[in-house]
């Protein structure tokens, strides 16, 4: 089966930059890929370049089996996309926007206006000039526009923007319908990975406009930095027992040792046996997990101790 979308040594360079730096990647049909990246890692050039918005400087692009640039007209008929900040008439209602947007895609029902309204939370503001509207709701919109012809490719740039944690939830749930019950491949870039590790079923990292990582969504939990956590009223007794016993313990400068030995991970109850054999007991011996932020940070190499 085809790839729903394929990049082959995808390069875009302006004067002063290379925002793409040779990027290949490839979106199985029916699959969830977030694209992942801190602000002006690549994620929107690449989107541009996907949906033929903007030339490439050199590579290749395939969707739906099609070359962009040079697909036919009817290629855009199975793609629905938002990219940045959703756009609009500010002067017509969400109705009468989405309205026009139907009647430029021939074959559409009437009745998907108000399908559209309904799927998207918009009832309360159908009626509403669109530039009224909170940067939520016209994300919203944006959704409701690239959904309403029923797409067999979404891509999306950033689509939880602007939503409250409500409404981040529901699109994560729509979408995760869409691709699950529908078949729908999903091509979503975003730079918070807690959000989209709930929702990918793959994520590849973008950084400085190079693709550094791909990892499927359950190697997350075996790929994330765990720690065994100790805390003693002597500290310094518990260092010179952990040490003479073969550990490597390190203080983290806030009161705490950190033991990353394999054979602590795996038994912490052998470490406060240990201690408490040795006359120093410990009251905290607690494993931590990486959290998701200080994981990413530390991928692209941007973790400087603080959190995301």
């Amino acid at each position: 089966m085809q790839p729903a979308i394929e990049t082959h040594d995808l390069v875009k360079q302006y004067p002063a930059v290379r925002a793409v730096d040779a990027v290949s990647l490839r979106v199985e049909p029916g699959e969830i890929y977030a694209f992942l990246g801190l602000n002006g890692a690549g994620k929107t050039t690449t989107i541009r370049m996907l949906l033929g918005m903007i030339r490439m400087t050199s590579g290749k692009v395939r969707v739906l089996g099609q070359a962009v640039p040079g697909a036919e007209e009817s290629l855009w008929a199975s793609v629905g996309y938002m990219v940045e900040t959703p756009q609009a008439y500010p002067e017509l209602t969400v109705r009468e926007n989405l309205e026009i947007l139907r009647r430029l895609r021939p074959g559409l029902a009437a009745r998907e206006v108000d399908h559209s309204i309904e799927r998207l939370g918009l009832h309360a503001y159908a009626d509403r000039r669109t530039g009224t509207l909170s940067l939520g709701n016209a994300q919203r919109l944006g959704l409701a526009k690239a959904l309403m012809h029923a797409p067999k490719l979404l891509i999306l740039d950033e689509p939880a923007n602007g939503l409250d944690p409500a409404g981040i939830v529901e699109v994560r749930e729509l979408l995760r319908s869409l691709a699950r019950e529908h078949g729908v491949t999903i091509f979503m870039s975003s730079h918070i990975l807690g959000e989209v590790s709930l929702l990918a079923d793959r994520i590849g990292i973008i950084h400085e406009g190079r693709l550094i990582e791909e990892f499927d969504v359950d190697d997350l939990e075996k790929n994330r930095i765990r720690s065994l956590h100790i805390q003693a009223r002597d500290m310094a007794g518990a260092t010179a027992r952990l040490t003479d016993a073969g550990y490597q313990p390190r203080p983290d400068g806030e009161g705490e040792l950190i033991l990353t030995d394999t054979s602590a991970l795996e038994r912490p109850e052998d470490i406060t046996e240990l201690l408490v054999h040795a006359g120093v007991k410990p009251y905290r011996v607690q494993l931590e997990q990486e959290n998701l932020e200080r994981y990413f940070l530390r991928l692209v190499g941007a973790d400087n101790g603080e959190e995301a």
